[in-house]
């Protein structure tokens, strides 16, 4: 079973940067395409941030991150990292990578289905 184990969590201030790593292993890994981020603020639903194809590269972001965030991978390593720049505090969440079978457009929940445990991201002065 693909695992996942994400890590990097921490608190910032307001244009500070954050790097989170999203460690994969396990047996049906290499059916798992997509590698996505997503976050959940309080008393929020849970939404998607990004994501990457694990082959080709392929990403996609939301819109509320694009041009601040950058997601990468390390296929040798079978770790996907999301650098996050110029947090802000509505970034606030608790972040969460998970897997699902390909990277297309902004991540959907529904789309999948192996996650890990999240990371507390919290922006503030």
């Amino acid at each position: 079973e693909v695992q996942l184990q994400a890590s990097g969590g921490g608190l910032v201030q307001p244009g500070g940067s954050l790097r989170l790593s999203c460690a994969a292993s396990g047996p049906g890994l290499d059916f798992k395409f997509g590698i996505g981020w997503f976050r959940q603020a309080p008393g929020k639903e849970r939404e998607g941030v990004s994501c990457i194809h694990r082959t080709d590269g392929s990403t996609a972001y939301a819109d509320s991150v694009k041009g601040r965030f950058v997601i990468s991978r390390d296929n040798s390593k079978n770790t996907v990292t999301l650098q996050m720049n110029n947090l802000k505090p509505e970034d606030t969440a608790v972040y969460y990578c998970a897997a699902g079978i390909y990277c297309i457009g902004v991540p959907d929940i529904k789309e999948y289905d192996i996650w890990g445990q999240g990371t507390l991201v919290t922006v503030s002065s």
